[in-house]
């Protein structure tokens, strides 16, 4: 994987701008660059602020750090140019495992759990409710990351199955998948050309390594890079997310 010291507002901006001029052109690409900083300038007034606060009751709960209300200006802008933190709702997480186990009848001890873009952790502490094999959460930037492994040691839960649990920090476009078989999350995490490095990857892994594994898709909007590949079924899919299998 590439070194997460590399990660930088300026290289962000500048790879996120030379991928969007190749495809739309300098100018279109500018606008679209002006069109990022505004929102960032919008999105850091004190009542957007305050608005970020207001997904903290998982963590008032379980006394862990997950918000995306404390992710500092500098994060948050590097987020614009690769895809900005953002937790999974309890709920939601809860009724995409579900679909899967109606849908797919995952035996979950047998799988290990991957969630690309995994930020500070919320969805890896969800998924160790599930009795899976192992859960493992790639993050590009150090400062969630840190807090990520953070999250993981303080969690505390009733509930708690997987005990197996990591956070890597990384590119998710470099990273090697187990050759276990796989549930791997996907909450926007990347842009178009890093989404189809991943699917590209994992395909190649599963041939390379035949096995069985599912894609559970939140907020699907690039969920024509998954189509388009042609390894993977559609099982079902709503508004909110859809789920993949290689069968």
């Amino acid at each position: 994987m590439n070194s997460p010291s590399q990660v930088s507002v300026l290289q962000s901006a500048r790879k996120w701008w030379d991928q969007a001029a190749s495809v739309e052109g300098p100018v279109r690409a500018t606008q679209r660059l002006c069109g990022i900083l505004w929102e960032f300038a919008r999105d850091s007034t004190p009542e957007r602020l305050r608005a970020r606060y207001g997904d903290a009751d998982y963590d008032w709960d379980y006394r862990v750090n997950t918000t995306s209300g404390a992710v500092g200006w500098r994060d948050r802008l590097i987020g614009m140019f690769h895809s900005s933190y953002q937790p999974t709702e309890p709920a939601a997480f809860r009724e995409m495992i579900e679909a899967l186990e109606q849908y797919a009848r995952v035996n979950f001890p047998d799988f290990t759990f991957i969630d690309f873009g995994s930020g500070k952790g919320r969805t890896l502490l969800m998924a160790s409710d599930y009795p899976f094999r192992r859960i493992i959460g790639v993050e590009l930037l150090p400062s969630l990351d840190r807090i990520a492994q953070e999250n993981i040691l303080q969690y505390k839960s009733d509930l708690q199955q997987c005990f197996a649990i990591e956070s890597i920090c990384g590119d998710a476009a470099d990273f090697v998948f187990p050759n276990d078989p796989l549930v791997l999350y996907l909450f926007n995490p990347l842009p178009e050309s890093g989404m189809r490095s991943v699917i590209a990857n994992l395909g190649k892994s599963l041939a390379n390594h035949p096995r069985r594994a599912f894609l559970v898709y939140h907020n699907p909007l690039l969920e024509h890079t998954i189509a388009e590949s042609r390894k993977f079924r559609k099982l079902v899919g709503t508004l909110q997310y859809s789920l993949w299998s290689t069968e």
